[in-house]
């Protein structure tokens, strides 16, 4: 939504957004908090994923979790909450605090502990019959370097298994994964997965503007972005409409 009249724009999809799909990052906001934050950015935030196993400690979870439902905004718990489950054998447990707590949507990840793939699908295939589940591919060790070839073997097998997006790990300060550890981009992975993955079933978590920046120029404006801080909502929102420096002139030819 632009509050002025304003040509050559990138068109944005109406919510709920199959591409062009924003996953905000909130490590421990408060009640008050996510209330100002979706008093602005409700509109440019497509789902809310509460930080790795930050849920377990968040005082007045359940209000929280309200303001979010109040404002039609999805939200899941991090994967690393899931790993917590599945490594201590609790994962019927996990399954009653998803009910207890009213989530629709859910991350699968084994970036914390190794989760041999055929049981990571298992237990996709199985959460996908109940619930949204976005999987998460990659380590959040730096010293864990996967082919490319296994990147895409493993986003192909988790979308197979019921999927609705695979993400591709970053952490929060993305340095692992699909960067480096200085945050640069791993241009080659990227290329190669994007040969045999479609780009509209991929999140890429990109904490930094430069990564940002990066994608949307590269795959357009209606790229996937994930593990956006919630007051970088709406400066991603205008690097996606060309309306910040760093994009001004990439969709003024092409809108």
């Amino acid at each position: 939504m632009l509050n002025y009249s304003l040509t050559q724009v990138p068109e944005r999809s109406s919510k709920p957004r199959q591409t062009g799909f924003t996953m905000i990052m909130d490590k421990g906001l408060s009640i008050r908090e996510v209330e100002d934050f979706l008093s602005v950015a409700a509109e440019y935030s497509d789902v809310v994923k509460l930080g790795w196993a930050t849920s377990a400690v968040t005082p007045n979870l359940r209000a929280k979790l309200d303001v979010y439902r109040n404002h039609n905004i999805p939200f899941y718990f991090g994967g690393t909450l899931l790993e917590a489950f599945y490594v201590r054998g609790q994962l019927d447990t996990y399954r009653d605090i998803l009910k207890e707590y009213d989530v629709k949507w859910l991350e699968v990840s084994s970036g914390s502990v190794d989760i041999p793939i055929l049981e990571k699908c298992k237990i996709i295939e199985s959460l996908a019959k109940d619930y949204t589940v976005l999987s998460e591919v990659g380590s959040k060790s730096s010293s864990k370097i996967m082919a490319p070839y296994e990147w895409v073997s493993l986003m192909r097998q988790e979308l197979n298994a019921g999927s609705w997006k695979v993400i591709a790990e970053a952490r929060e300060g993305g340095n692992v994964g699909a960067f480096n550890e200085d945050g640069g981009v791993r241009t080659d992975l990227i290329e190669e997965i994007l040969r045999d993955v479609p780009s509209d079933k991929i999140v890429w978590e990109a904490p930094q503007k430069s990564q940002q920046v990066w994608f949307i120029k590269t795959l357009g404006s209606d790229v996937n972005l994930g593990n956006i801080a919630p007051a970088e909502a709406i400066p991603l929102e205008t690097l996606r409409l060309g309306l910040r420096g760093d994009t001004f002139f990439d969709f003024l030819d092409k809108a």
